[in-house]
């Protein structure tokens, strides 16, 4: 039986070959316009693209991680770059469209000379995108939780360092919702790949709980309505695990209360239903008293961390997770911090591996590899990480909020031991 986290002893030692990691790395708390461009080699921007969801169902995620992705690269440059470089961010619209993912990641590599790409959400464009990565042999660091990173179903070129994968997210949260909610579970999840990896592993994670999914109901992403798929829901259901995305979710919410009254049964959601949405919208009085995985919570908690509010202060965010500037506007506080955290990876890796531009892509790729943990600071304000460069993914902690008084308020924390799984995937044993 393989370990739970297999290859960890060999990583460190990978590791250990390339020192000075974090002798490399420049502090954050140098002062703002210190820039040492004139030690490298080059002064040439190092050019990342950034694949972002500008339109299409996973706009309002891109909004929020194109801004983000600025607060970071701000910082980063102040502090003197990477190498010494500047760093530039190219942006390309994908239209949370696979296709035209596909041909952002192509654009990038042949016309913007692009050293990389990073920031894509959507399960179904990464997907999509990552074979045009691998063939035209450009890293592709993906800010987007699905398992298809770390079933190791894609290619070498493609790394999730910065948030954790559902399966883990799953895993982790699963012996909470047994022991608190009930055992019997009804899934109501998207009808694509995102959907698919909570819909393959969270049923073991419930069953070894003394607990099953009794229905499993699968909805179009592009859905407007679900009075028709409400039905579907089995009378005995103790939990509904809801994981809706895209611009119909307050209808979803909205429907699912007119459908039950106030006699319904535990809800245990996922913030993606919710994220950007107001939760003091009316009607959604009905989710009052139940819980949601957040990957970070929107509310800031009583016992926040200096590096967590460092991070909100930065991006804009206030205590709500709304925008300082216009506090309508309701973060995806949920997902976005992957892309400050990514930023960060991206920088050690190259600093660790000399980059110098795409003549240096495989080393920037094993220098990833050879990561092995990252420790929770103002780099990395979601908390402690461990990585694994087998499977090109990082493992961290989760967060179960409940729903009261119209604020998320976080009752428990997993453990990043919580959601390691058997890793069967080794990406570093394919060539280049």
């Amino acid at each position: 039986m393989k370990s739970r986290f297999s290859g960890t002893k060999n990583l460190i030692t990978r590791r250990d070959a390339i020192k000075g990691i974090a002798a490399s790395a420049v502090a954050l708390t140098a002062a703002p316009g210190f820039v040492r461009y004139s030690q490298a080699q080059s002064s040439a921007p190092i050019k990342i693209g950034f694949q972002a969801h500008r339109t299409g169902i996973g706009a309002a995620y891109g909004r929020w991680y194109e801004r983000t992705t600025n607060a970071a690269v701000k910082l980063i440059n102040e502090a003197g770059g990477i190498n010494g470089r500047p760093v530039e961010i190219i942006v390309e619209d994908d239209g949370t469209d696979p296709k035209r993912g596909a041909e952002v990641v192509a654009k990038f590599a042949s016309q913007h000379k692009a050293d990389l790409v990073y920031g894509t959400l959507f399960s179904h464009v990464v997907t999509g995108s990552a074979p045009t990565a691998g063939e035209l042999k450009i890293p592709y660091y993906v800010v987007s939780e699905g398992f298809h990173v770390a079933s190791g179903k894609l290619n070498r070129y493609v790394l999730q360092p910065g948030i954790t994968d559902v399966r883990s997210q799953v895993v982790s949260v699963a012996p909470w919702i047994g022991a608190n909610l009930g055992k019997k579970v009804t899934m109501i999840y998207p009808d694509y790949a995102f959907g698919y990896d909570h819909r393959d592993y969270f049923p073991a994670a419930i069953e070894a709980q003394g607990g099953e999914v009794i229905a499993k109901i699968a909805i179009p992403p592009t859905e407007s309505s679900f009075t028709r798929y409400l039905p579907q829901i089995p009378a005995e259901t103790e939990v509904i695990y809801h994981v809706m995305v895209g611009p119909a979710v307050l209808t979803f919410v909205k429907e699912l209360g007119e459908f039950y009254g106030s006699n319904r049964p535990e809800l245990f959601g996922f913030i993606d239903s919710l994220e950007a949405v107001d939760i003091n919208s009316p009607g959604l009085e009905f989710l009052d008293g139940s819980h949601f995985w957040e990957g970070m919570p929107r509310y800031l908690q009583d016992n926040a961390s200096d590096a967590e509010k460092f991070y909100r202060d930065a991006v804009g965010i206030n205590a709500d997770g709304a925008s300082v500037a216009d506090p309508r506007d309701i973060s995806t506080a949920g997902h976005m911090f992957g892309c400050w955290e990514t930023l960060y990876v991206i920088k050690q890796a190259m600093e660790a591996s000399g980059y110098r531009g795409p003549e240096d892509r495989v080393k920037l790729i094993e220098a990833t590899e050879a990561l092995t943990e990252f420790k929770e600071g103002r780099e990395h304000p979601q908390g402690d990480k461990i990585f694994n460069g087998k499977n090109h993914q990082v493992y961290g902690h989760q967060n179960i909020s409940k729903l009261e008084g119209g604020k998320l308020k976080v009752v428990h924390r997993t453990a990043i031991e919580d959601g390691l799984y058997d890793v069967e995937a080794d990406y570093s044993t394919q060539p280049f």
